[in-house]
């Protein structure tokens, strides 16, 4: 194991609801407090529903542990199949062999055990894991638990625990009655990148280690595995996973190889792919060049030259500096060219005197007809005569 390498007393990321390794921060906490407060009050039904692996489990051990003193604790990792095995659970667990299978008979003894346990200043709490695989039968027996009653005290307190479904089965409109018998209702939400760099600490600090565990790139490659936010238990079995590969390769602390190695087991090492490439690009970067140095004396920079940022900065500007172009009248002035027809310029002379051309010939043409059908022989005659000249 990778305890001895890393200086570790204990494995700081196993999957299992350690109390020890209880996260006392946002929604875990929150809900603590609200759960512990609703014990005290003596409420009867409480809902905690979340994620697969959000840390149900371990938040109710967590409790268990808080009141461990004056609570009798029944616990259930399923619910059963129907109400009457459920009373016939809680009636062995008090203590009870129930000469009866009838439910009415059954519910009866129940609530006998609870008055003494009662008497004896001990209350009840059945917790039941997995919840939202309850059938309808079920839910209508914890329904009828919580109404057994002594005055305004309830005898028997009973906590929920359940994935998202369970939500889904509580709103269902029959359930209503169900419903409104919960006392406490809490959702657990997913870890943010800040939170989860919290719970990651603490976990390696319960264990006996330091953050420095993981390196800078093995932290920003676990930010990227979950995208900002993860579960406790693919947080655990990541970070697990890293820590395995770092330690049989050696290393001191956990950097993105390691968790990208890690990561590929879990179907996380997408972002952190192109993690690794960015940081690749940037090592294949030259280095920027040093600043110029001001060499300037002192004497010419009191003499005109300026000073402070400025003195750094003109070196550079002198080198880069390009020549102003020429005013209009410092340019020698050019002699202007002869007149020359070019071929573009004779091109639109060229269809006038065509024109022109065409109605000389037709009216020659004419002419020619008029003399020629007035049968005058002299044709010059003719058009003198014409024009009356």
């Amino acid at each position: 194991m990778y305890t001895n390498h890393f200086g570790l007393r204990i494995l700081p990321f196993e999957n299992v609801p350690d109390p020890a390794f209880f996260f006392d921060e946002g929604d875990h906490a929150r809900i603590r407090a609200r759960i512990t407060e609703s014990l005290k009050a003596g409420r009867g039904l409480m809902v905690v529903t979340g994620p697969i692996g959000s840390g149900k489990t371990t938040l109710s051990q967590r409790i268990k542990t808080d009141f461990s003193d004056d609570i009798r604790l029944i616990w259930m990792a399923e619910p059963p199949g129907n109400s009457l095995d459920l009373f016939l659970f809680i009636a062995q667990e008090l203590g009870l062999s129930p000469q009866s299978t009838e439910r009415t008979f059954v519910l009866r003894d129940v609530r006998e055990a609870l008055l003494k346990i009662q008497a004896e200043g001990t209350r009840c709490l059945v917790i039941i894991d997995e919840s939202h695989l309850m059938t309808d039968d079920v839910v209508n027996g914890i329904r009828m638990l919580n109404n057994l009653e002594e005055g305004s005290l309830k005898l028997i307190q009973i906590l929920l625990l359940g994935q998202e479904e369970l939500l889904a089965i509580i709103n269902r409109p029959e359930m209503e009655p169900f419903k409104q018998r919960i006392a406490t209702l809490e959702i657990v939400g997913k870890m943010n990148t800040e939170r989860m760099h919290h719970y990651i600490s603490h976990r390696i600090h319960v264990a006996g280690g330091e953050a420095s565990l993981f390196a800078d790139t093995g932290w920003e490659a676990m930010d990227r595995a979950f995208n900002g936010g993860g579960t406790p238990r693919i947080i655990n079995s990541l970070c697990d996973r890293s820590l395995t590969i770092a330690c049989e390769r050696g290393k001191k602390s956990v950097d993105v190889d390691d968790v990208y190695e890690a990561a590929q087991g879990l179907g996380l090492q997408k972002e952190i792919y192109f993690y690794k490439i960015s940081l690749k690009q940037k090592e294949r970067e030259p280095h920027s060049q040093p600043a110029v140095k001001d060499t300037t004396p002192l004497t010419d920079r009191i003499a005109g030259e300026p000073q402070g940022k400025e003195a750094a900065a003109e070196p550079v500007r002198q080198e880069n500096k390009k020549p102003l172009p020429k005013t209009a009248a410092a340019l020698p002035k050019e002699k202007p060219a002869p007149f020359n027809l070019d071929e573009r310029d004779r091109k639109p002379l060229m269809m006038p005197v065509l024109l022109l051309l065409v109605s000389i010939a037709a009216l020659a043409g004419s002419l020619f007809f008029y003399c020629s059908r007035a049968g005058s022989p002299d044709l010059p005659a003719c058009i003198m005569d014409l024009l009356g000249l």
